[in-house]
């Protein structure tokens, strides 16, 4: 298992988080999410040879929120 961690901008609640935190655990690979309003970042624990970065950036971009760095 490798684990990630994104930078997010754009939630101002939990209902943010909670999309955000839906929209990643419904990816193929995808063990464990941790979504932090406070430190305005999402933690990913996911297997590598199923899915990537990419996959968690585009799945945040598309709920409507903005991927910082």
């Amino acid at each position: 298992m490798q684990n990630t961690t994104i930078k997010i901008d754009g939630m101002t609640c939990m209902g943010c988080v909670n999309s955000v935190k839906n929209v990643l655990q419904e990816i193929s690979g995808v063990d464990n999410v941790e979504v932090s309003l406070e430190q305005a970042q999402a933690t990913i624990q996911y297997d590598a040879d199923v899915t990537n970065d990419n996959t968690f950036i585009e799945a945040i971009e598309e709920a409507g929120f903005d991927v910082v760095g």
